[in-house]
C-alpha cells in the first residue's frame, strides 16, 4: 500500500511516499481501507518530535481516518467488512489502510461525506470532553474560544451554543471570523484589536468568560486570562501559537479561576465510559445535522506537504485533509 513515511524528523518537505507493507489486524483490530485523512497541528509537531508522543522512526503520521472495513478481528462485534467508518489512532493514518483497536472505529453518520468524516474524530472529540469534562460548561454561561476558526476552534464554537453557551469566537482574521459567525458564533473579537480584552469584558458585562477554551497558547493566553470571570476555567488544550505561556499564579487567586489541561488522547483509555458516552450524543447531533465538520480544502497523499502547510502557514479554515481516492 502507499503510505507518506517520516524517516527523519523535519519539516512535511522531509515527508515520502511510498509503498509500505499493509497492517495486520489483530484480534480486537478493525482493518480500514482509508478515503481520506485528517490532518492536525499536533501531526505537524510529531514529523518534527516536539511532541509529547514520540513515535520511532520511520513512522506514518496521521491520527484519524475515513473509509471503508475491510476486515476485523474474531472479537470486533460492532462493525463488518464493507462497513462506513472513522477511526483514531496516534499513527499510520495517512495511508491506504489503517488498523485501529475495535474502541477507536465508530459508525460513520450517514450525514457526511469521507473528508467530514476523517475531520471528525480528533476535534469534535477533543472539543467535547474538553467542554463538557475539563470545562463544565453549563447553559448560560459564556465561553470564550481562542483560535475560533481552527479545527478544534471550531468544533468548540458548534458544540459551545449546542450545550447552551454565549459564544465569543476569537481569531485574527475577519474573513475567518466571519465563518466561525456563520457556524453560530454570537460574537466575534479580533486579536489584532489592542482593546480585544476589554471587548470581551463589555459583551459579557463587565465579568468575563465562564469558560475559555484555548487551543493557541503564548501572549494569547495571558490576555484571556485577564477576562475571565469569576470562577471561571481556562482550558489548556494546544499550543498554537509555538509558545507555551508561563502565567502569573495571583491571576487565578483573585477570581477564584481554575487553569485545567485537556489531553483527549489520554483520555480514551483512562476515561474509556465518557469517551463513548461522547460519542454516542456527538454521533446523535451528527446525524441530525447539528453538527458538520467545515473542511476547507483536500489533498491527495503525494500532496501531503502543501496540505500541511496550509495549516502552519494559518491559511486554513476548519479542517484540512487528505484523500487516497474517491471520496463520494
Amino acid at each position: 500500500m502507499k503510505a507518506v513515511h517520516c524517516k527523519e524528523f523535519g519539516p512535511p518537505e522531509k515527508l515520502v511516499v511510498e509503498d509500505v507493507p499493509a497492517p495486520t489486524p489483530g484480534a480486537n483490530d478493525v482493518l480500514i481501507d482509508v478515503k481520506a485523512a485528517g490532518i492536525n497541528f499536533p501531526d505537524t509537531l510529531i514529523i518534527e518530535n516536539k511532541y509529547q508522543f514520540k513515535p520511532p522512526l520511520p513512522f506514518i503520521p496521521g491520527t484519524e481516518v475515513s473509509g471503508t472495513v475491510a476486515a476485523v478481528g474474531d472479537q470486533v462485534k460492532h462493525v463488518k467488512p464493507g462497513d462506513q467508518v472513522m477511526g483514531f489512532a496516534f499513527v499510520g493514518g495517512y495511508a491506504e489502510q489503517l488498523s485501529v483497536p475495535a474502541a477507536s472505529c465508530f459508525p460513520m453518520p450517514e450525514t457526511f461525506s469521507y473528508e467530514q468524516a476523517a475531520a471528525f474524530t480528533m476535534i469534535y472529540g477533543t472539543s467535547y470532553y474538553a467542554l463538557k469534562q475539563r470545562g463544565n460548561l453549563q447553559s448560560g454561561e459564556t465561553l470564550l474560544v481562542l483560535g475560533a476558526s481552527g479545527g478544534v476552534g471550531m468544533a468548540a464554537v458548534e458544540l459551545g451554543k449546542l450545550m447552551g453557551a454565549t459564544v465569543i469566537a476569537a481569531g485574527g482574521n475577519l474573513e475567518k471570523l466571519a465563518v466561525c459567525k456563520e457556524r453560530g458564533a454570537d460574537h466575534v473579537v479580533n486579536y489584532n484589536d489592542a482593546d480585544w480584552k476589554d471587548q470581551v469584558k463589555a459583551l459579557t458585562s463587565g465579568n468575563g468568560a465562564d469558560v475559555i477554551y484555548d487551543a493557541v497558547g503564548g501572549d494569547y493566553t495571558k490576555t484571556a486570562l485577564r477576562c475571565i470571570n469569576w470562577g471561571g476555567r481556562l482550558l489548556v488544550v494546544g499550543f498554537a501559537s509555538g509558545d507555551i505561556p508561563q502565567l502569573a499564579a495571583n491571576l487565578t487567586l483573585l477570581k477564584s479561576s481554575s487553569i485545567v489541561g485537556v489531553f483527549w488522547g489520554a483520555s480514551l483509555t483512562k476515561e474509556a465510559q465518557a469517551n463513548q458516552d461522547n460519542f454516542k450524543q456527538l454521533y446523535q447531533w451528527s446525524m441530525e445535522g447539528k453538527i458538520q465538520p467545515y473542511v476547507c480544502a483536500s489533498y491527495p497523499l503525494d500532496q501531503v506537504a502543501d496540505a500541511m502547510n496550509l495549516l502552519l502557514q494559518r491559511k486554513a479554515i476548519g479542517k484540512v485533509v487528505l484523500t487516497t481516492g474517491e471520496t463520494q
